[in-house]
């Protein structure tokens, strides 16, 4: 049984057996071919024959070419799709169009290949005499290569050959053809590295689809010397994004040893056991975002604050994506809550010290500084906040801003343009509120409002003219969102306060008119009563007879 899958194995992939060759089904891979060509390239007495693809049958006698069949034409998907005109034939000009695309790649596929074999006439002096296998590869695109290959060097240099050409008669010339190939090219490389014996040379510069192609062929063959040179290469080589998907897509479906593969994807994969896997990497998450915190050079910091926010949001895309992905390493929530306490507790010493001082800051202090150092705490903390929200984690940070009371009560100690900085905290989680980013209680909200509403009235002013990143319409429709989320007694409270302010104030204070007009109608128009339902309800349950 285990030899007959293996039998249909090798006819799925390709390869068609030559009846010289009795019960050898030697298997359609691209490997089997390649290495086949090979012999022949290397001999001096080797016969290749270039010809258009025929229908090819294995035969004991050298195989003949036959006339090429004409091109196959496919009718317009446009009216297939319509529906229109179910059967229509192929203009003479899509004929044409499709006979010249088809000749100019039987062509560059041609010269490729030529290429090739040119190369290995210079491969002379191997004193094996003629081939004693012949083999056809006949390619999808249009053209077949039939060559004379010694089995001798195939059975030397691979598994899959020295098991199935055992005990075959000696002196006596097999036929063996290979149909419907992908890439020709790749098959006659593989032939290269069964008559090379510098692999690695030879690899110099082919490049990652090529190695992974020839990978395959080696494999499929099971030539251990080829297979570990293509490893070797694609471990010292760089990939692109693209390319490391393709090998580690490629390499899974390969039946390779793991050992053989293991240094290969270490450059993308990591031995440790999956927690310790996990603490490494929120260490190393920490590590860096603190560092984007005390950076030093406020250019690379800004860099890296849009770098590390555009990973994270990637992060996020793809956790949103893939909700099946339970391997997928990030940073943790109880990381980004130390980060956002760090900056808080920052904050509140800064401030502490700016209300302790009796003279004018001016005079006292370096007021340059004391701005700078203000507004880059309150910078990092509204990172470090847009991060959580964006990772869906903002929720308790919502409660952990509405119970800094002495944050807010040194708050409205400090003139306006050294703290405005920190409404913008206040103002973000307004948004992600109203935009439903942020799910909290109304509890929380209201306590939210309570600590914050009059610091960020006080500071809209200054936010507004003195930062280009503040939107004053996105400020006021998330803060009358949040508004008008809450209770009708406290949206009161609160809409009445701001009318007042607002007539005072004016452009200084966010304008939110559109809040105060739906809370008016709630209040005054509509009215909804929320009476209770009293009546009771009565179920009856009887039994009726069958």
């Amino acid at each position: 049984m285990a030899a007959s899958r293996e039998v249909s194995a090798m006819i799925r992939q390709g390869f068609i057996s030559d009846p010289a060759f009795s019960s050898f089904s030697p298997s359609r891979t691209p490997a089997a071919t390649a290495a086949v060509l090979a012999r022949v390239l290397g001999s001096p007495n080797s016969k290749t024959l270039l010809s258009p693809p025929p229908s090819f049958t294995t035969t004991n006698s050298p195989p003949t070419a036959q006339p090429q069949p004409p091109p196959t034409t496919t009718t317009s998907s446009s009216h297939n799709a319509a529906g229109a005109r179910p059967s229509q034939h192929p203009t003479l000009f899509q004929m044409m169009s499709e006979e010249q695309a088809l000749e100019q790649f039987r062509q560059k596929s041609q010269s490729k290949v030529s290429k090739i074999l040119r190369e290995f006439e210079s491969f002379n002096g191997f004193g094996m005499g003629m081939g004693d296998v012949r083999l056809t590869v006949v390619g999808r695109e249009g053209y077949k290569v039939s060559i004379d290959v010694h089995k001798k060097v195939l059975m030397e240099k691979s598994v899959f050959f020295r098991e199935n050409l055992k005990g075959k008669e000696k002196g006596a010339m097999h036929s063996v053809e290979i149909s419907e190939c992908d890439d020709v090219e790749i098959y006659l490389e593989a032939l290269v590295f069964m008559y090379c014996d510098d692999l690695k040379k030879r690899l110099v510069g082919v490049g990652v689809s090529k190695a992974l192609a020839l990978l395959k062929v080696c494999a499929a063959i099971k030539f251990e010397a080829g297979i570990a040179s293509c490893l070797e290469y694609l471990e010292a080589v760089p990939w692109s994004e693209d390319e490391e998907e393709k090998v580690i897509s490629d390499l899974s479906e390969l039946d390779l040893i793991d050992s053989a593969t293991e240094s290969l994807l270490q450059r993308v994969s990591s031995s440790e056991p999956s927690t310790s896997a996990t603490a490494a990497a929120d260490d190393i998450f920490s590590k860096l975002l603190n560092g984007v915190l005390q950076s030093k050079d406020e250019k690379a910091r800004r860099e890296m604050k849009a770098l590390l926010s555009r990973l994270f949001r990637e992060d996020s895309s793809s956790s949103s994506d893939h909700d099946h992905t339970n391997n997928k390493l990030d940073v943790s929530k109880d990381a980004l809550y130390s980060l956002c306490q760090q900056c808080i507790t920052c904050l509140t010493l800064t401030l502490s010290e700016v209300a302790c001082v009796d003279d004018n800051i001016s005079r006292n202090h370096d007021r340059g500084g004391i701005m700078s150092e203000i507004a880059r705490e309150a910078e990092n903390l509204q990172w470090i906040v847009e991060i959580l929200i964006g990772k869906k984690l903002g929720d308790d940070f919502v409660q952990l801003w509405a119970d800094q009371k002495e944050l807010a009560s040194l708050h409205s100690k400090i003139p306006t343009m050294y703290r405005h900085e920190i409404s913008k905290v206040t103002a973000q989680l307004c948004i992600a509120i109203g935009r439903g980013q942020i799910l909290v209680q109304k509890e929380t909200r209201f306590g939210l409002l309570s600590t914050w509403l009059e610091a960020l009235y006080e500071d809209f002013g200054w936010m507004r003219r003195a930062s280009r990143s503040v939107d004053k319409k996105l400020v006021e429709d998330g803060l009358s969102q949040t508004i008008l989320t809450l209770p009708l007694l406290q949206q009161q409270g609160i809409l009445i306060n701001w009318f007042d302010r607002f007539l005072n104030k004016g452009d200084d204070c966010p304008n939110l008119q559109r809040a105060f007009e739906i809370w008016w109608r709630r209040a005054f128009v509509r009215q909804y009563a929320c009476e209770r339902d009293d009546s009771e309800l009565q179920i009856t349950v009887s039994d009726y007879p069958n």
